[in-house]
């Protein structure tokens, strides 16, 4: 697990951390602990997609300190910031869609300036495909119908290698079971191109909830 991660990420005390891109910054609220002279952020599972497939034994970590990253759904930038921890030397291009949740993550962005903020459609990546470096890896989290092909959207318009979606089932069809939600949603990124190369349910944390990661097949 540890080799995966990465030196910016550890475990300590049962509790995940980042190594801080931005020392003395809060972003939501987050401890802050020093390890052997660094600021470490407690990454909370319970805040954090991610990090709660990361607390769950996920597999797959595919951030780096120099990759490009597309973030849908980036919200007010909470994940996206522990992102840019890792990815401190890279690129987070976070697009949102909400004008008021918007705001919220501008003023996350101000100091990190690894994040990008884009006000955009994560369902039209022609919109704002112009605001958008290299990137490597598509990291999606929205709650909308049609999340696979949104994000395989996505993937294909930046070329992106590799990513990882949450897939939240009540968003694609109420009455449907979430195993089956999941099951045709990598279905469908299995047509669209891509191998699946992990799954896991977040439901200790996130109620009808999972994360697929995914690697294009070349």
């Amino acid at each position: 697990m540890m080799s995966m991660l990465g030196d910016r990420v550890k475990f300590s005390d049962g509790k995940l951390m980042t190594l801080s891109a931005d020392p003395g910054r809060r972003v939501y609220g987050e401890r802050l602990t020093d390890v052997s002279g660094k600021e470490y952020r407690e990454w909370s599972p319970y805040r954090s997609k991610l990090a709660a497939y990361l607390c769950l034994g996920g597999s797959y970590f595919p951030f780096r300190e120099d990759r490009g990253v597309l973030y849908l759904g980036a919200a007010s930038g909470t994940t996206a910031s522990h992102i840019s921890d890792v990815a401190a030397d890279g690129r987070i291009y976070c697009v949102e869609f909400s004008q008021r949740t918007f705001r919220d993550l501008v003023r996350t962005c101000e100091t990190r300036k690894n994040m990008i903020p884009i006000l955009g459609d994560a369902s039209s990546p022609a919109g704002y495909g112009f605001a958008v470096g290299k990137i490597e890896i598509v990291y999606q989290d929205i709650a909308q119908k049609g999340q696979a092909d949104i994000f395989a959207d996505n993937m294909e318009h930046f070329n992106a290698k590799c990513g990882m979606i949450s897939i939240k089932a009540r968003s694609e069809d109420v009455t449907a079971r979430p195993d089956r939600i999941f099951d045709r949603a990598c279905e469908r990124l299995t047509e669209r191109g891509m191998r699946i190369v992990d799954v896991l349910r977040l439901e200790r944390y996130e109620k009808a909830h999972a994360m697929i990661a995914v690697e294009m097949m070349i």
